[in-house]
């Protein structure tokens, strides 16, 4: 997988770009509002509180894709450079074949087909471009909206697999 320098993708409405430690209000918020993390269990110590916390996912994140481990996009709105959301590829099958998408989303922002337009773009690079022949996402059981944004794009519930370590999610 070459992807340098990092893959910057327009949509009809939408930027995708690198996060930089200039989000890093943006990413705090993400990660620690209540609304947006309502179905993401995460252990304590992979929880954000602070916006060090924030600058330190962030540093993490764009390490993974310097080593070509993971692609995590800052999702903006055509025209203004704050974030709204992110978007991911990540969790790479070692013969580069399997990827694993991720995503959350200022809820201003929910209902509106934002996500689904960075998802299609996102889906679209991962297949032509980078070659996975396969892309899953995790979600909570109860994520209806999660659930319903990955049916109408294509994904199909995997029946009767469930994530280690996480009996709560179902994988699409």
């Amino acid at each position: 997988m070459v992807t340098k320098p990092f893959p910057t993708i327009k949509t009809a409405r939408l930027l995708l770009r690198k996060i930089d430690v200039d989000d890093s209000e943006v990413i705090l918020f993400l990660r620690s509002d209540a609304v947006v993390n309502k179905y993401i269990e995460r252990p304590e110590h992979r929880k954000t509180k602070t916006v060090e916390q924030a600058q330190t996912h962030i540093e993490k994140m764009n390490g993974l894709f310097d080593n070509e481990e993971a692609i995590a996009w800052g999702i903006a709105v055509e025209g203004n450079p704050k974030l709204i959301g992110t978007i991911c590829l990540w969790n790479f099958s070692e013969d580069r074949k399997t990827a694993e998408v991720g995503y959350d989303l200022d809820p201003a922002f929910q209902g509106k087909g934002m996500m689904s337009e960075a998802l299609k773009a996102v889906l679209s690079f991962g297949f032509d471009k980078l070659g996975f022949a396969l892309i899953e996402a995790f979600t909570h059981v109860e994520n209806e909206a999660s659930k319903k944004l990955l049916v109408t794009n294509g994904f199909q519930l995997a029946v009767g697999r469930k994530e280690d370590g996480n009996l709560s999610n179902v994988i699409f």
